[in-house]
């Protein structure tokens, strides 16, 4: 079965290699999808996979790397897509939390 959930992570998660941490614990951990900064300081993820696996990764994303600082994260369950095959680092401002 998978799943997939759209994450908003705040505190101090940019300028800190936030997006390149999550795009290597997701590969490393076999999930897909994307990770982008937003204008607003925030980074914004998309993870698909195992049930397992995604709360592996969710339980990453209270922590994030050295030298971040999470303050909040929230999740929103999506529907899953075949859209991905990787996990990449998105850029440019895109929609945000919609």
């Amino acid at each position: 079965m998978t799943i997939r959930k759209r994450v908003l992570v705040s505190g101090l998660v940019q300028g800190v290699c936030f997006r390149a941490y999550t795009r290597d614990t997701a590969k490393r951990l076999g999930v897909t999808g994307w990770v982008r900064n937003l204008p607003d300081g925030t980074v914004e993820a998309v993870v698909q996979g195992e049930p397992a696996i995604i709360q592996s990764i969710l339980e990453w994303f209270h922590e994030g790397p050295p030298y971040s600082r999470v303050d909040r994260v929230l999740v929103r369950d999506e529907p899953p897509r075949e859209e991905f095959v990787d996990f990449d680092i998105r850029y440019g401002p895109g929609a945000g939390w919609l």
